[in-house]
């Protein structure tokens, strides 16, 4: 029998054998020139680009580990720590981490805010190995005395120049000195600027350093293309781009634009979801999975998914507002092109931002293929997915809605996962602020009893029920479905009337229907 390339590498038979079931059986570069020294015990820094494996880099090997020193669980003692700065990468990590930690019989806990506290409580109480953080929720439970780092045998900081960019370093050097120093420590980025450096020299010890790729390089398999328009066209072109049964993520500077974008390209035709700072937590659930599970084909985000968002088969990125610098936009790209797959990254560009796209361009390493184009330019059938405006038909115009949105509040100050008001940002995990803005798509819920819906009108389709504000589980990717609950506050779920999610036609939940019904063309 072929002796597989991880088991080569050290990788114990019961994880190659998940592996195996998940369909990897090559390690990527980073994979191959970590997992040797990380499974030897050796502290670890490791560069590489979104996409580049990292994860599994890191969650290979401290499960093995862990599942070699066969220390038992204790209350509110967990063994490992994986750190990371986002919410969804929390979970997309808990999400690959877990069947390998079931192979091992190990037990692993989700601790972000935006939730209830109480069940992570439970959770840590009743004994974890492996604990997937974000910094702000983690010093709330350290703090409140529910949580200690005595016992971590092995400390894992990922996507830690994303934790800088964030302002979350003066917290993550809290919360890993809190930690022995004779543990081992993993620590992976994209590059080693921002501070990053600091928190290497500081924290790890004659750690060995692994460059599996530049950090600046585009990925190879990634076509890139600036189209040049009049701002009058965006949204036609936005639309055009869009639609079919392939996975595309656009990107605004905003998160109002975003929420703008999402609804407009809802009513439009074109099933969309938002993703951004001012979504509650169980919001943004269930937009991710409805991109996950392909019930929705164009998530619209600000660069809150520009990190640690993997979505299979994303064919397609969309600039619709053009980054500020290129690491922005090297990660936003990032999203398409993934694990070896092929991809297109369309920038837009109106005639004021020419000098800026081709500065930031430059500084990406790249050189994009700039087409003056309109909404009807046959390029767009071109560049869209399969079932897109690949089709061939021609979009009307699209009329923006006259009415003004509304802006309201949400409900609570909460301990938003992002700029939080204590100052140095430590307390918020991500993309939010102390008091969200809502108005017609706030963060609220309309009565989950009514279930799928057909909503009357351009591209209305399908809603998704709406869940229980909760602490993640190692099912991450569940919520229950209930009535008239409402997260306002980071710290816990609040009772209340229903409230509207998304409001107004193609709001955040208003998720058109697959079908060509209510398509506008």
């Amino acid at each position: 029998m072929t002796t597989s390339a991880f088991a080569r590498l050290g990788v114990p038979a019961a994880l190659v054998s998940v592996l195996e079931d998940a369909g990897i059986t090559d390690p990527t570069p980073i994979q191959t020139a970590t997992l040797p020294d990380s499974l030897a015990g050796r502290d670890v820094l490791g560069r590489g680009r979104t996409g580049s494996g990292k994860t599994y880099a890191f969650c290979l090997p401290l499960v093995a580990r862990l599942a070699e020193s066969k220390t038992p669980r204790r209350p509110g003692r967990p063994r490992a720590l994986i750190l990371v700065p986002t919410r969804e990468l929390a979970r997309q990590v808990e999400a690959s981490l877990a069947p390998l930690a079931k192979a091992m019989g190990l037990r692993t806990l989700l601790v972000f805010g935006g939730v209830g506290q109480n069940p992570q409580v439970q959770g840590l109480q009743k004994g974890v190995d492996v604990l997937v953080a974000c910094p702000g929720r983690l010093e709330d439970l350290i703090g409140q005395g529910h949580c200690r780092l005595d016992a971590i045998e092995i400390a894992i900081l990922d996507e830690a120049d994303h934790m800088a960019d964030l302002g979350f370093l003066p917290g993550v050097k809290r919360i890993l000195a809190a930690t022995p120093k004779d543990g081992q420590r993993l620590l992976f980025s994209a590059t080693l600027d921002a501070g990053v450096g600091v928190i290497a020299d500081r924290f790890l010890h004659d750690p060995v350093t692994h460059h599996a790729d530049s950090a600046q390089s585009p990925v190879s398999k990634m076509d890139h293309h600036v189209l040049h328009i009049n701002a009058a066209d965006r949204l036609d072109v936005v639309a055009g781009l869009t639609g079919g049964d392939s996975r595309t993520v656009v990107f605004t500077r905003t998160k109002y634009g975003a929420k703008k974008l999402a609804k407009q390209l809802n009513q439009a035709g074109v099933s969309s979801v938002e993703l951004h700072g001012n979504l509650g937590q169980n919001a943004r659930v269930r937009n991710l999975d409805a991109f996950h599970n392909g019930d929705v084909t164009t998530l619209v985000a600000t660069d809150i998914a520009a990190r640690g968002i993997h979505v299979d088969d994303v064919e397609l990125v969309v600039h619709a507002d053009p980054p500020v610098e290129h690491k922005a936009y090297l990660h936003r790209s990032g999203r398409t092109a993934r694990a070896g797959a092929a991809g297109t990254v369309v920038t837009l560009m109106t005639d004021e931002q020419v000098k800026d796209v081709r500065l930031l361009t430059k500084a990406a390493g790249i050189n994009p293929t700039t087409t003056r184009v309109t909404a009807a330019h046959p390029l767009l059938a071109e560049l869209a997915p399969q079932g897109g405006a690949a089709t061939g038909e021609v979009r009307a115009p699209i009329v923006p809605p006259a009415a003004p949105e509304r802006q309201g509040r949400s409900g609570g100050r909460g301990r938003g996962e992002g700029r939080s008001r204590r100052g140095e940002s430590g307390r918020g995990d991500s993309g939010g602020q102390g008091r969200r803005r809502g108005g017609s798509g706030g963060d609220a819920r309309r009565s989950a009893e009514q279930g799928e819906q057909r909503a009357a009108g351009g591209g209305r389709g399908r809603r998704g029920g709406y869940g229980r504000g909760g602490a993640s589980s190692s099912s991450s990717t569940q919520s229950s479905r209930s009535a008239g609950q409402s997260s306002g506050r980071g710290q816990g779920s609040s009772q209340g009337a229903p409230r509207r999610e998304g409001g107004g036609p193609g709001g955040a939940a208003a998720f058109s229907s697959r079908s060509s019904a209510g398509r506008r063309r």
